[in-house]
């Protein structure tokens, strides 16, 4: 026995329907042997991962629609995947990244529930570089810009992992810390774009938003 509960979950993005293992409401908990919380994940956060988030879906939605041809796609924070597996059915060369110790389970479990090939899949502590890791032309999240810290931290993922010419494309319901990450993207050469979308966060509906990131390579 896993210690929670799941439920599958059926999404349709684009022309898509997708079949999700997500765990079954945000009270499920299990860290037996203590992973999670060495990771500095406490049982409070430590379902966060298993739910499809508003944002996620609208992530999801975007990489629908992207220009993904020829480019290296990094999510972060992938939880469950669906942005991940969306662009894996287009055939993007896509690494999905979490902290979390049963993402990469939950990510392989949702790839075969799809009849999707596996997918690329590293831990990432955002506060610990991972040189090995590489760089990307595009990289990707949903929800990540939750406490006033995790602006700083994420810039310096982006640095460490961003290609001169490189996208960054966050979505967010609104939790007020975008202004940092958007000034210290600025620092780095990036400009910002930004829309704004409605979404449904139980039952009632909320206004998202999707930061569009870009800097230029430099000329040959």
């Amino acid at each position: 026995m896993p210690g929670f509960s799941t439920r599958i979950l059926t999404v349709v993005v684009g022309d898509h329907a997708y079949r999700l293992r997500v765990l079954s409401d945000r009270q499920q908990f299990a860290d037996p042997d203590g992973h999670g919380e060495r990771l500095g994940i406490s049982s409070a956060q430590w379902s966060l991962f298993g739910q499809l988030w508003p944002s996620g879906r609208l992530l999801a939605e975007a990489m629908d629609r992207a220009d993904v041809d020829g480019k290296r796609v990094l999510e972060i924070g992938c939880g469950i995947g669906l942005a991940s597996l969306v662009l894996q059915r287009r055939g993007a060369d896509v690494v999905a990244t979490d902290m979390h110790p049963l993402a990469e389970s939950f990510l392989a479990y949702n790839a075969a529930l799809n009849a999707l090939p596996a997918l690329h899949y590293r831990q990432l502590r955002w506060d610990h570089p991972l040189p090995t890791l590489g760089e990307f032309d595009m990289l990707i999240a949903s929800d990540v810009l939750y406490e006033r810290g995790t602006a700083g931290l994420l810039s310096e993922v982006v640095r460490r992992h961003a290609r001169q010419g490189c996208e960054v494309v966050i979505t967010d319901p609104g939790r007020g810390h975008s202004g940092g990450f958007t000034r210290l993207l600025a620092t780095q050469g990036f400009d910002v774009s930004e829309s704004r979308f409605a979404m449904e966060d139980d039952d009632r509906a909320v206004s998202g938003r999707l930061l569009h990131y870009r800097r230029a390579a430099p000329p040959d």
